[in-house]
């Protein structure tokens, strides 16, 4: 599989993650609330997409399954740890790693430098998990997309 196949294979995975994303959470973070509806629904969206991704292109990655698929599942971990890392930006990132590092351990007080360390280590497990499920879904999901798609005669 050509790198510029695996490029196609990722930005596609993405774009259909995003679109199924989305309305699976308006319908799962009501009902399961924020923790478990979020991650529920990146766990089905990861994995319906990368599906839709292995039977769209089983043909390329047929000529080398596994070696495709990991090529595939290591770019889609990438584009997950540049997602992933950027949650530190957003405005309440912050207040919200201190509020659960102080109900851990109350009456706790740190220095600056320490709670940046706290807040690398929070960041840094976000994107180790995020990349975790991209590589375990992913291979899973492009595996089995891959091989629901029959070969075509020649």
């Amino acid at each position: 599989m050509k790198f510029g196949d695996v490029m196609t294979a990722v930005a596609s995975a993405t774009v259909i993650m995003l679109l199924i994303v989305v309305p699976v959470r308006m319908v799962l973070v009501p009902a399961l609330d924020f923790g478990w509806g979020i991650t529920v629904s990146a766990v089905i969206s990861m994995l319906i997409s990368a599906l839709v991704v292995g039977y769209i292109f089983a043909g390329k990655i047929a000529e080398a399954r596994l070696a495709s698929i990991a090529k595939i599942t290591v770019f889609s971990a990438i584009v997950m740890m540049f997602f992933a890392v950027n949650f530190s930006a957003l405005g309440d990132w912050t207040p919200a790693i201190k509020e659960v590092y102080q109900e851990a351990n109350p009456g706790t007080t740190l220095s600056t430098s320490e709670w940046l360390a706290v807040e690398s280590i929070a960041t840094t497990y976000n994107v180790f998990i995020n990349v975790v499920y991209v590589l375990v879904l992913g291979f899973i999901g492009f595996y089995v997309g891959s091989m629901l798609r029959k070969p075509s005669k020649s």
